[in-house]
């Protein structure tokens, strides 16, 4: 796997990508096992000094703080009452009324919370001077939110956790303060590992413990919180304008809470997840195995990803002996085997299934000549080849006859790896090309649009394959004659760099602005539409007019800059690429890099035509953009949880959200860690 350099959130400057020389012999590239995905930074645009601030989105909920049931608290007990505050008791059904009512509530408009929300500290002069440099209100907590912060008392959020209950030390310091969440330097409109600190000043907050919690530690801690409160407060609302906030202890046991109120609990008492609270990583790696389940690219030749009972040994059911014989795992710390090696694996096979090992994608560059490692994979595919086409053996019967005998049955293989389309891409297309008989180009469209395959590879595997295509083709068992190969790319292959625009639905694409500028390549996979958000393409005018210019949408003064409201386009975009469902076409749904404007215009489109929401589509669209995160800002996550509010009132369903607001930042920053540097 060639090495891919993780962005920070925050960073400024252009992401990497892999090593584009090309060495002058053919050799693997060692790096250390990091996931192989990266965050890319996503250009913010100009400074809104620059343009007149759009107006609002048209899912506008007021300018009142939202009700809550925990407000006024005059119908629940005082259960204690430090000086100048008071601690009040809430049972099970109360706080699942509590909370219900909560995600019933509609969102406060944007305009009220942002750019609030994108942390605005007052030593972070690159923040503040874009957002707020001459207007020192919106610094000012906003009047209209108003949460529910539920805390685990000790933390150990791995069993008896209601949904979106955090630990202490998320949220308030050892000094009964609440946590200064505000970045005191860079500059992110991604802020979302601040939110759940960020809000809960400005939320009613629940303590809870597990079953036979010392009642005299609930209330310590909850008149830390008090005192915390009161603290906040005093610095933000001396005046006492806004409605106070109020800390409460669950008086119910948790065994209480979890057989009365058993839709809110997360993780039950003996640690298992209930499946009935969002986890962004478990989903999105249903969605991942979803979209890229095995399947045969060739006879006998399957692709996908790692079975789990190789993922989890012991704790998965054994596999099936009869699925296959052969298991390829491409890997970075592989090297190409070779014809000893496979020898000895062939006289296995007919004992047991075996398991081998492959280069990954992008740990293979161009080769100088015919070397030696180039034999070995010319000689790997051949002998994967004949392992599924095995070729009959000349047999005399009694009369002196010949015939044509089959002495081993195919073998059946899966290459593999673990997210089933990155680091194997590189011998699925070069075993297809070998296999088919069809050149690099054909073999990256036909294993998309006719096979169905997702997958990613690498500019250098680009450069490889095209490389040693005139080889594989001669050496390809179609080509029986062994007739000289004269190939010629075409020009939408040589202006790609390996990765195609993902195919979100199979009419509809994301990809980047470079992916927009190659109609050649839209039209080969059936693109027929382009919807370019904030980001006009370079087109000429007679591919204009080829295309149509009916077939073409520019979404203007869109910038990624957590400031540009894009919810008021979602009617314009999501009709637009209903007219190319319609006509049986694709669109394809761009912007600079792929992962923010258009990946919100995407996900809006999935909520509303598959009816998820929103933590559902967001998983399920970035699982399919494959080796690119998506990264929807702050503002471009809030306008999407509105617009599941407006999708269930379009169905006549409740309001009701599946997921608050700061729960969704603190999964959706959970995600990204592993691939952030800090």
């Amino acid at each position: 796997m060639a090495a891919v350099i993780i962005q920070q959130q925050h960073a400024l400057g252009r992401p990497t990508t892999p090593p584009s020389s090309l060495s002058p012999a053919l050799k693997v590239h060692r790096s250390s096992p990091i996931p192989n995905k990266h965050l890319p930074v996503c250009p913010t645009g100009p400074s809104p000094a620059d343009f007149a601030r759009p107006e609002s989105p048209v899912l506008r909920s007021g300018h009142d703080q939202v009700s809550s049931l925990l407000y006024p608290p005059f119908r629940y007990q005082t259960i204690s009452s430090p000086p100048g505050s008071r601690v009040y008791g809430i049972d099970a059904r109360e706080l699942a009324e509590a909370l219900e009512h909560q995600a019933s509530q509609p969102l406060p408009d944007p305009i009220q919370m942002y750019p609030w929300l994108h942390g605005l500290n007052p030593d972070n002069h690159i923040q503040l001077g874009f957002f707020s440099s001459r207007k020192r209100t919106q610094r000012k907590p906003p009047h209209v939110w108003r949460g529910i912060t539920i805390v685990k008392l000790g933390g150990d959020l791995s069993k008896a956790r209601i949904q979106g209950a955090v630990a202490p030390h998320e949220v308030i310091s050892a000094t009964s303060r609440f946590l200064m969440a505000d970045p005191p330097e860079g500059f992110s409109v991604r802020n979302f590992q601040i939110q759940t600190a960020k809000l809960a000043p400005l939320s009613d907050i629940v303590v809870y413990g597990e079953d036979g919690v010392d009642r005299a530690e609930l209330l310590a801690v909850a008149e830390e919180f008090t005192n915390a409160q009161a603290a906040w407060r005093f610095k933000h609302d001396p005046m006492q304008e806004r409605k106070p906030y109020n800390t409460f202890v669950l008086t119910s046991s948790f065994s209480e809470f979890e057989k009365k109120c058993a839709p809110w609990v997360a993780v039950d008492s003996r640690g298992r997840l209930t499946g009935r609270s969002m986890d962004f990583v478990q989903w999105e790696r249903q969605e991942m195995c979803e979209m890229s389940s095995a399947s045969e690219i060739s006879a006998n030749i399957w692709l996908g990803p790692t079975p789990d009972y190789i993922l989890r040994p012991g704790e998965c059911s054994a596999p099936d002996p009869s699925q296959f014989d052969l298991l390829i795992e491409a890997s970075d710390l592989a090297s190409i085997p070779g014809p000893r090696f496979l020898a000895t694996i062939d006289q296995k096979l007919e004992m047991s299934p075996q398991y081998i090992e492959f280069p990954s994608s992008g740990s293979v560059v161009l080769p100088s000549g015919n070397t030696r490692e180039v034999e070995d994979l010319v000689n790997t595919l051949r002998w994967i080849y004949y392992l599924a086409h095995p070729e009959p053996t000349e047999v005399a019967d009694s009369q002196g006859d010949i015939e044509m005998r089959h002495h081993k049955k195919p073998c059946r293989v899966l290459i593999h790896c673990a997210d089933g389309y990155t680091e194997t891409s590189l011998l699925a297309v070069a075993y297809f090309m070998f296999a088919e008989g069809v050149p690099v180009h054909d073999a990256w469209l036909k294993l998309h649009r006719e096979k169905k395959r997702n997958f990613f590879a690498y500019p250098t595997d680009v450069a490889f394959l095209s490389h040693i295509q005139t080889r594989l083709l001669q050496e390809s068992p179609v080509n029986k004659l062994g007739h000289p190969i004269n190939l010629t790319d075409p020009n939408w292959f040589l202006k790609m760099d390996g990765s195609l625009p993902s195919r979100i639905l199979p009419y509809m694409y994301l990809g980047n602005l470079n992916h927009a500028n190659n109609p050649e390549l839209l039209w080969e996979l059936g693109i027929r539409r382009v919807l370019s958000i904030g980001e006009a393409v370079s087109w000429t005018q007679e591919e204009r007019d080829a295309w149509g210019e009916n077939n073409l949408l520019y979404i203007n003064n869109v910038q990624d800059n957590g400031i540009d409201p894009l919810c008021q386009e979602y009617g314009k975009c999501l009709k637009f690429i209903e007219l190319g469902k319609n006509d049986g076409t694709a669109t394809l749904v761009h912007c600079r890099v792929g992962v923010s404007r258009s990946a919100s215009i995407c996900i809006a489109e999935v909520m509303a035509a598959k009816g998820l929401t929103f933590p559902n589509a967001y998983c399920f669209v970035r699982a399919r953009r494959l080796n690119v995160i998506i990264q929807p800002h702050l503002r471009f996550v809030y306008e999407l949880l509105q617009w599941e509010e407006y999708q269930n009132q379009q169905r006549k369903l409740p309001r009701q959200r599946a997921v608050e607001w700061p729960t969704v930042c603190r999964e959706i920053a959970l995600l990204n860690k592993p691939y952030s540097r800090h």
